[in-house]
């Protein structure tokens, strides 16, 4: 189906889902949903490593993406993480020799990590997958600090890409991470000059670089983000400031002062985002979303289709027990929760899509997971039939 969209739609013009109608239950596909290509590239390079190496020992730094079915697999073959997700040590370096291969995640790592690796006499890039769109964001931060600018990460600080693009670009650039909109108010009104003395530090402390002084480094700044983050809610971040340091400085001032930084937004994020409201805009009874617990940019899929209809964010097909139970993910309380009576009994409408690290494949196990619970369900090959096949078949 994807082959086919992308056959019909090369330039990604037509953002409406495709409609799978199976009689009793149909499934509205988001128009983008899946492995973006720094996903893809750290999969090939990771699967590559293990083919080309079976003989030696093969450290991650982390989960390779954000996907406990991929992260799982990758464990099976023998792969061991050195770091937890929220940054904890599990493999001390002195357990780590020179004959053994690390391979850097797609989230990409701190400073501080490559100059212990180096200590090792372990290259850091020799099997890096970081994104290309991740180090864009860290070539601009450093860009921004050389041109005087400081720098606002939108992001969350805890996250592994956050934590990297923070040690890049403080080697150039004052930085603070900001992770919402709500926190963009609070740093706003300290750029006016509104806030009561101790707010920077009360809300910003521990997020900022060493030596960060509001007063004179909150005077000309540029806007990055965590590419998993929402690219709306980037814009708004750097919209709201730009308006803060107007309200400062002077509309005739404000080129001095506010670097646009919009070229750094990750466009298959933007695209999976875009496709999500499309989907949302469609209608259904309920939605589906696939991907990791610990996914960010999947937590943010699961936000845009809960404001429009029930939602249940699992990790695969397993979670769907039967047509009464579900077990799915609240992100609110960050536990697994279990909801009964979930499925319509007939003409159920399911919205589905999923985030950016989850494989086509359990996406596909999830359709035919939820088809399965329909006795009377017209069949896939005569559902697909309904579509250009052909297409499919030629790319």
């Amino acid at each position: 189906m994807k082959q086919a969209r992308r056959a019909a739609d090369p330039l990604k013009r037509d953002l409406s889902p495709a409609i799978l109608d199976f009689g009793p239950v149909r499934f509205t596909l988001a128009r983008h949903f899946g492995f973006c290509f720094g996903v893809e590239n750290a999969i090939e390079i990771a699967y590559k490593t293990l083919e080309a190496h079976p003989d030696r020992r093969i450290f991650f730094l982390s989960e390779m993406i954000h996907n406990p079915d991929v992260n799982t697999d990758l464990e099976d073959r023998g792969v061991r993480f050195i770091f937890t997700p929220d940054g904890k040590q599990l493999i001390p370096w002195s357990d780590l020799t020179p004959e053994d291969i690390v391979v850097v995640p797609a989230f990409g790592t701190t400073l501080e990590i490559q100059d212990a690796l180096k200590a090792i006499d372990i290259d850091p890039y020799t099997y890096n997958t970081t994104c290309p769109f991740v180090e864009k964001v860290w070539t601009r931060s450093e860009e921004l600090g050389q041109a005087g600018f400081a720098v606002v990460v939108h992001g969350k600080a805890k996250h592994e890409e956050t934590r990297a693009t923070f040690s890049h670009s403080v080697q150039s650039a004052p930085t603070v991470i900001c992770r919402d909109l709500d926190e963009t108010e609070t740093l706003c009104e300290v750029i006016r000059g509104n806030a009561e003395d101790g707010t920077f530090d009360r809300v910003f402390g521990g997020k900022c670089s060493d030596g960060f002084d509001p007063e004179q480094h909150l005077s000309r700044l540029g806007v990055v983000n965590q590419t998993t983050m929402l690219a709306a809610e980037t814009r708004e971040i750097a919209r709201r400031i730009r308006q803060a340091l107007v309200d400062r400085f002077g509309e005739d001032q404000i080129g001095e002062h506010f670097a646009d930084t919009s070229d750094t937004l990750c466009y298959a994020t933007n695209e999976n985002q875009n496709a999500t409201y499309a989907l949302v805009e469609e209608g259904a009874d309920l939605s589906i979303v696939v991907g990791g617990y610990n996914s960010s940019n999947t937590s943010h899929i699961v936000d845009l289709c809960e404001q429009a209809m029930p939602t249940y964010f699992i990790r695969n097909a397993d979670e769907i027990v039967s047509r009464d139970e579900i077990r799915h993910f609240n992100l609110l309380t960050r536990a697994v929760d279990t909801s009964r009576g979930w499925l319509p009994r007939t003409q159920a409408r399911v919205a589905l899509t999923c985030g950016a690290s989850c494989p086509d494949a359990i996406v596909d196990q999830v359709l035919n997971r939820v088809l399965s619970l329909f006795d009377d369900a017209r069949s896939l090959e005569d559902v697909l039939a309904d579509y250009p096949v052909q297409e499919i078949e030629a790319t």
